[in-house]
């Protein structure tokens, strides 16, 4: 059997562009939009996202773009930041990634979050179109997930808009950000 190459070796782009977005893995400085961009979502983000249960400072987010870089370039967490390509100026809109790697099995999550000015534009299905293709072609992945709580309708949506089936419901599987049990819709798509 041929010895698998060590993740750190392989070959991640990172930037991807798609008609209206550059989604660029992250770099020092960035903290203080994303803080920005957090805080303005801070109500949307909430009942979902651990990490978002307050608007973060300049300094905590530049401290978690750090280290988003290092986990990208040791291939342990494939975090990427998109921006709007509008000719006006480029605008953090959100975060996506490539996360829960098992690059043995070659199994991938994808995450989204996206700022509340952004919303209903497109925007998540667009990067998420583009990470899965990142995935299936680059990657070769056989496995893409996507995971959400169950009451998260819109999140659930943009998982079906991007061909995502429902694989099933995990009953009781983890907890909100407040405490309370729920359950987990897991999406996939697997490898032609």
């Amino acid at each position: 059997m041929p010895a698998r190459p060590d993740p750190i070796l392989i070959e991640v782009p990172e930037s991807l562009e798609t008609e209206r977005l550059l989604i660029a893995a992250p770099r020092p400085g960035i903290g203080p939009a994303m803080a920005v961009a957090i805080a303005e979502s801070i109500g949307q983000l909430s009942p979902w996202l651990p990490w978002a249960q307050q608007a973060p400072s300049f300094e905590d987010s530049e401290a978690v773009a750090r280290r988003q870089c290092a986990d990208f370039v040791a291939r342990r967490d494939l975090v990427y930041q998109f921006y709007d390509r509008a000719p006006e100026g480029r605008r953090l809109l959100g975060g996506s990634g490539l996360h829960r790697i098992d690059w043995e099995v070659r199994r991938f999550e994808i995450g989204y979050w996206i700022r509340a000015s952004a919303q209903g534009k497109g925007y998540v299905s667009e990067a998420v179109r583009a990470l899965t293709r990142l995935a299936f072609e680059q990657l070769q992945a056989r496995r893409v997930e996507i995971r959400m709580d169950e009451s998260n309708a819109r999140s659930r949506a943009v998982a079906e808009r991007c061909g995502f089936e429902l694989e099933g419901i995990l009953r009781c599987d983890s907890l909100t950000p407040s405490g309370e049990p729920r359950n987990t819709c897991v999406y996939a798509r697997i490898a032609a």
